[in-house]
Order: C-alpha cells, then structure tokens, then sequence
C-alpha cells in the first residue's frame, strides 16, 4: 500500500495540475461550446444525421486561432467533396450487395488509414474513411429509391456544415494569431523571469514544457499574419523575429549556472521584466543594458534575445529541412500497413456485430474505431483509460441531462444551452494537455451522442444506453485487436523521436560557429522530439509484460533523452568549429534505430565536457 500511494498522490496532482488554467484555455473552450451549440441547432432545424458528429468535427479540428480554423474547414470541405464524387461509383457498385458493400469498406478504410499513418496527412485520413465508410452503412437505412442521394448528401452536409459555420464563426469570433502570438511572448518572458529566479533553471518544469513545445507551429502562424497581411509588414517581420528569439532566451535561461552570481541573476530578471512591461504597455522593450558584461555563452545570448525583441536584427536564419509528405520508410515500415489493417479490421468487426444482432442502436462501436485507433499498445492502452473514464463521465452528463433537462426544454435556445454547457466541460479537458485531451473528446462524444438522438434531443435512456454500449463495444474491440494481432511496442516510436532528435543535433554540431545562433529550428526540433520521446517513455508501464522494454533498456531510453536535451545547450551555445561531433552524432542518429551500439569515432574541436557527455549518450544508445 505504502509503494501505491505515491503513485496515486502523483497521477492526482498531475490530473489537477492538466486541468488547471493557462492562457488562452478559457477563451478557446467557451468558443468551441458556443460553436458547437450552433451546429447542433442547426442540424435539428434542417435534419441533418447524426449531429453528434458534426460537433465533435468542431471540437476535434477547432485550433487556438482563427486564421488555422479557417484554413482546415475549407480543406476539409474541399476534400470531403473530392472523396464523395469519387465514392459515387463505389456506391452504384455496391448498393445491392452487402458483401461488396463491406469489402469496399475495408478497402477505403485501409487506403486512408495508411494514408493517414504514412504521411503528413495524419488524424484526417482517419476522419475521410470514417466519412465513407458512414455513406456506405446509410444505404441499409436509406429510404428507397433515394439511396444514393441520401446517403451522399448526409455524409456530405454532416462535413460541410460544422466546417462551414467553423469558419463563419472564426470570422467574426475567432482568436487572432496576432493577439496569440504577443500572449505567447508574454508567457515565454514571465516563464524564463520565473525559472531565473527561483534558481531552478534547468529543473523548472514549466519552462521545460514550453522549450519541448512545438516552436515551428508558431513560427507558422506568424508566416500567416504576414502572407494574409493581419497586420503591417514591419509588425509581422517583428513578431515572427520574437518567436525565434523568445525560444532562444527560454534555452538560454535554461543553460545558466544554478549558482549564479545574484547581482547577474537579479539583473537578468530586471532586463526580461522591463521588456514585458513595456510590451503590456504597447511600447517597442527598450534595449537591454546590464551593468556587467556576459559571462557565458548563456547570459549572452538571453540578451541578445532580448535585443532583438526591442526590435533590434537577429542572427542569420537557418532553416531545418521541412519532412516530406511521405514518410521516408512508408512502403518498406510494416507498421503502417499493420496499423491500417488492424484499425479496419475492428471498425469491419464491430460493424458485423450490431449488423448481425440487428441492433443499429450500437452503430457507434464503428464509429469509435476510428477516433480510438492508435500506433502503439502503450498509447492505446493509455487512450483507452482515458476514453472509458471520459465515456463513463459523459454518459452520466448526458443520461442527466435526458432524464431531468430534455423534458423541460421547449425552445431551440434550450437546447443549445444544454449542449453549451455539456461541451464547455469537456472542451475545457480536450483544450489542455495530450495526457488528458483524448478524454475530454470522449466525454464531449459519450454526451452528445447520448442527448442527440435523431432529430431533436434524445428522450429516450433506451437510446442513449445502446450508444454508450456502442461506444464501449468499439473501445473494447480496438483494445483487443492493437494487443493481441501485431502489438507494437512504445520503443519503436520513442527510438524515433530520438533519432530525429539526434539528426537535428547533428545539423546544429555541422553548423560554422558563428552561424550557430541562427540555427533556432534545429534546436527547437531536437526539444520538441525529446518532448515526444519523453511522454512515450511515460506510457511503458501502460504495456503488455510480453511486449513491454526491459526496465534497464527504459533507462537508457530515459538517459539518452536527458544527454540528447543537454547536448542542446552544450552544442548551441558552442563557439568551437564540432565538424567530429556532427559525424558521431550522424553515426548514433543511423543506430538509435536499431540499438546497435559498438565503435564510433571520436570528435575533434570539442570540449572536455562535451566529449564526456557524447560518451554517456553513446552508452545509452548501445544498451
């Protein structure tokens, strides 16, 4: 009992902590539940099916600012409309044989799935096979003679619709990227103040969290305020430089000395506090002017960041290679065809099963395969927790709202208070986290299934029961199918993320010295996969014993990301020419793959420490 209870007292206070209120939360949940509210109406007045999932497209692809909402409506109303006129054939094809029907089913689901595993097109080829495959179970529902057009238009407006409305909303409610980008700046400063003065640095969590934060999707939405013209052309040039230099002064607080002197410390803290004031004021920060010279390379660059956020130039720019669409190993990594086939087979199955027992109440189960289906055992088991405790919650949420709301309800205002405040709860759960987020979908599924019935809100707990079974059913059979055919364990994608990470830090070792602090993106790169790799590492205990990495191989794992997150600042803040280190970091990079360890040559140009550390990570890879 005494070993658990630490445990459980930790995954309490880290629940508390996912849930807990950060910038931007409040503002984007309550924008989703209102959104939401609105496609629900929407669909009772004009009798779209299935409204349910119309809402949960807008809490699964709605972002923080308006400008990227926008952009994924009209892509995915583009490419839902290109897929449906394709389908057509698919349905002539198959509208008399529900053989034929189902083999098509599996075909497009494989198709997209791998699609959607392979390459940059990612969670929405789940969401184009959920599409099809939800046209072409509607033809054994359709009314006849008007199978074809039914299904199509259903399929099409249960798309379209929410999309629609997405970007009518974001038009005139929607966060500026603008407005996002100077609160981002704000955090980043206050975070970097916080972490100098309590001394912690390189051991504060929250400055951590935001270093392994993806920087290149910011830099990307700053490249939208200046392509669409959001603001002047000096003011989109700046905030984009803020982006970069932000990150660079949070690696910079990061790598100083825990025992800094505190005249430099308090200093530090005094420069960074004045530039926020002077933003929250509106005003350009006034240069920093520290009444010491730098001692490090460290302290330096945090004012140099600071500089070129008073609008002074930065450092040349150099950019990291983009990914291709493809991934490089698509069609020679089984694991993506497997993924595919797995996730098909369970939506086929489930399908069979309600089909079968003649009970298209628990149609959900299919549906579920979809948004449930995962790369790895770890993170199916972990988003499975998260789904049924979500599905669990929201079932109670809605079951509540059938029995003591729905009957009281007499207006469609009604009703969209009601799904607005089922979905704030939930939205506020999705909004944060990825260790939380899949739950708070679920609990925002589980209700509005459960509430959404047809064409007007659900009366009926014979209804909403079969959904949640449904629902429950799905769970279950993705469960099943991802641990017993093929699993797959976490190590694979954690050794992933590790070699890019490596990779990037070899771009940044090959780097001339006096280019280095222009190599931003490589550096953010290698946090970001350092991140990935770390809350995979999270997951292995949530693994099979079969397939679960042996406890002394996790620490490796674990001591590699540490070596691999410290190289960073050794190597960036590095004025020596590591043309060596590159070429031994390249030679880890090609064997964190497979763990092959052996001999790898040694570095010229590097320091002591540096060298130290290499071999400590060159251990690490090997074991």
């Amino acid at each position: 009992m005494g070993d658990t209870d630490p445990i459980r007292r930790s995954l309490v206070a880290q629940a508390i902590a996912d849930l807990a209120p950060f910038p931007g939360r409040a503002a984007l949940t309550w924008r989703i539940a209102l959104l939401c509210s609105i496609v629900a109406a929407t669909a009772m007045m004009y009798e779209i099916p299935e409204a349910a999932l119309s809402c949960y497209l807008i809490i699964f692809l709605m972002k923080p600012n308006a400008i990227e909402s926008i952009g994924v409506a009209f892509g995915l109303i583009g490419l839902a409309t290109v897929v449906l006129v394709c389908t057509v054939p698919l349905i002539n094809a198959t509208i008399d044989s529900p053989l034929l029907r189902m083999l098509a089913i599996a075909v497009v689901s494989f198709a997209f799935l791998f699609l959607g595993a392979a390459s940059q097109f990612g969670e929405i080829g789940g969401v184009i096979a959920l599409i099809v495959a939800f046209i072409l179970t509607l033809l054994s529902m359709a009314p006849a003679g008007d199978v074809v057009t039914y299904a199509l238009r259903s399929a099409w407006y249960l798309a379209a619709m929410p999309m629609a409305l997405m970007v009518v909303f974001n038009l005139f409610l929607g966060l500026s990227p603008v407005r996002l980008l100077r609160d981002k700046l704000h955090q980043r400063l206050a975070t970097a103040a916080e972490a100098i003065a309590t001394g912690a640095l390189g051991r504060h969590e929250a400055l951590g969290e935001m270093l392994r934060a993806d920087n290149a999707a910011l830099e990307q939405m700053a490249g939208f305020i200046k392509m669409l013209a959001l603001t002047g052309r000096p003011q989109a040039a700046q905030i984009a430089r803020d982006v970069r230099a932000s990150w660079r002064l949070m690696l910079a607080a990061s790598a100083l000395p825990e025992d800094l002197d505190t005249t430099r410390r308090n200093a530090l803290i005094a420069a960074i506090r004045r530039a926020m004031k002077a933003l929250d004021a509106g005003e350009m920060p006034p240069r920093p002017c520290p009444a010491f010279d730098p001692a490090s390379e460290p302290e330096r660059a945090l004012l140099a960041a600071l500089d070129t956020i008073a609008g002074n130039p930065e450092p040349e720019m150099v950019a990291a290679p983009k990914e291709p669409f493809l991934a490089p190993d698509a069609f020679s990594n089984p694991e993506y065809q497997r993924f595919a086939l797995k996730t098909t087979a369970a939506a086929i199955l489930c399908y069979i099963i309600y089909t079968g027992l003649d009970w298209q109440g628990i149609h959900t189960a299919m549906i579920t395969c979809y948004v449930a289906a995962l790369g790895t055992t770890g993170e199916t088991v972990h988003k499975l927790v998260l789904r049924i405790v979500g599905c669990l919650i929201g079932a109670a949420m809605g079951m509540g709202a059938v029995l003591f709301v729905v009957p009281r309800l007499d207006t469609i205002g009604g009703l969209m208070a009601l799904i607005f405040a089922g979905v704030l709860i939930s939205a506020w759960v999705s909004t944060g986290h990825e260790r939380i987020a899949y739950g708070g979908m679920q609990i925002a599924l589980a209700f509005l299934l459960t509430v959404l019935q047809g064409f007007r809100p659900g009366t009926s707990l014979d209804a909403g029961w079969d959904r949640i079974v449904g629902i429950l059913l799905g769970n279950l059979v993705v469960y099943l199918i991802s641990t017993r055919i093929w699993p797959v364990s976490v190590e694979g994608a954690v050794r992933s993320h590790l070699k890019a990470a490596l990779a990037g830090l070899a771009r940044l070792a090959a780097q001339a010295p006096e280019r280095r602090p222009g190599a931003i993106p490589d550096a953010a790169l290698v946090m970001k996969e350092v991140g990935k790799a770390g809350d995979l590492l999270n997951l292995m205990p949530a693994e099979a014993i079969a397939i679960r990495t042996a406890s002394s191989s996790q620490a490796s794992l674990r001591t590699a990301s540490a070596e691999i997150a410290a190289l960073t600042h050794d190597i960036y803040f590095s004025r020596e020419a590591l043309t060596g280190t590159s070429a031994r970091l390249e030679q880890l990079s090609t064997r964190i793959g497979s763990g092959e360890g052996g001999h790898v040559v040694g570095e010229t140009g590097a320091t002591d420490a540096l060298h130290r550390r290499l071999d400590r990570l060159q251990a690490a890879v090997a074991a």
